[in-house]
């Protein structure tokens, strides 16, 4: 990997493939959803080697420490060795991964509409709970 010596942070989300594209990486900055060493950011921040970003992406909340540097968007497994998540971070986002699982276990299961006769047994007992 081509290291160059200063990297925007918004290119640098993006090459770490924290956002699709580069104009999503502007708007969380813009937005607020980024923070550089604790700090609200600017998009036309040089990113440097050891410091700490706040992302939130989605659900979810990451902490990553900047471990090198690119301006190139490349594999999966490459982007990765750009930053290190902190134990911290993937502690607290799998408990709330697993908070959410259980939220949605309490939901109601609505995987289709009721079919016809369905429908009917619904409107009977509705006529017949009215009448009473």
């Amino acid at each position: 990997m081509n290291a160059p010596s200063t990297v925007r942070i918004d290119k640098w989300l993006w090459a770490a493939r924290f956002f699709k594209t580069r104009s999503l990486a502007k708007q969380a900055i813009d937005g607020g959803k980024v923070h550089y060493n604790g700090q609200r950011v600017k998009t036309s921040k040089a990113a440097e080697l050891g410091a700490e970003l706040t992302i939130r992406c989605g659900w979810d909340l990451k902490t990553v420490v900047v471990t090198a540097l690119s301006d190139q968007r490349r594999n999966a497994t490459e982007a990765s060795k750009l930053y290190q998540e902190t134990a911290e971070s993937l502690a607290l986002r799998e408990q709330r991964t697993m908070e959410r699982k259980v939220a949605n276990l309490a939901m109601p299961n609505h995987e289709a509409k009721p079919n016809k006769k369905q429908r009917r047994q619904i409107h009977r007992f509705k006529q017949n709970t009215e009448s009473d």
